[in-house]
């Protein structure tokens, strides 16, 4: 078996138990996000041993070294964060407005956005049972996004209009689809579902708990 390489060093074991709580913890590891390129390039370097190990726990575990993300799902559908339909509303335009400046940018460039570009977007929607997003909301919601190493906020108060916010490409596989061109039409859809009343309260995404 792989892990049997982990006998032969204590300090391979521990650097294994650590990444792998990572992820188990964060969902995605970000290559280009510094407190998690080291694991990032870890996890790369020993992808059998880190794909044996969750196979075992019912994980599948998705290295893509083109956006520089490593996702785990969860192959039973058990461990998803039940998102709130705000919570979904925000990150379903957090990863429009990463789509749309994804196209003007070199895989190199970071994504930024800022806090009005939000606003924006949300003020589009029109939605009647919320006609504008709080700034309780979005601090609450930047912090969850932030934990699972989806977005990282620059400046310190989000809710400012000229805040910034750095999007990483792990929004892409929060709910993955083939890829950005359907992404973008699937969000849409998804988007005018919400504000005509066509989704449930709730809405499931794949961001392990």
């Amino acid at each position: 078996m792989e892990m049997e390489i982990l006998k032969e060093s204590l300090m391979q074991k521990e650097k294994f138990r650590t990444t792998a709580n990572k992820l188990l913890n964060n969902c995605f590891i970000i290559k280009k996000k510094e407190d998690t390129r080291n694991d990032y390039i870890f996890i790369v370097q020993n992808k059998n041993l880190f794909t044996e190990y969750f196979d075992l726990l019912g994980y599948s575990i998705e290295i893509n070294e083109m956006q520089g993300v490593v996702a785990l799902t969860s192959r039973q559908g058990t461990g998803r964060l039940r998102l709130r339909k705000i919570e979904s509303i925000i990150l379903l335009i957090l990863r429009l407005l990463y789509i749309e400046k994804r196209k003007q940018l070199s895989l190199n460039e970071d994504v930024v956005v800022l806090t009005d570009e939000i606003h924006q977007e949300y003020n589009m929607l029109k939605i009647e049972a919320k006609a504008n997003l709080d700034k309780t909301t979005l601090r609450d919601t930047v912090r969850l996004f932030k934990r699972y190493n989806i977005v990282a906020n620059i400046d310190s108060d989000v809710t400012l209009s000229d805040a910034r916010l750095r999007i990483y490409p792990a929004v892409l596989f929060a709910v993955p689809t083939d890829n950005l061109s359907s992404m973008y039409e699937v969000i849409l859809e998804k988007l005018h579902k919400y504000v005509t009343g066509g989704e449930q309260s709730d809405d499931e995404e794949t961001v392990q708990d």
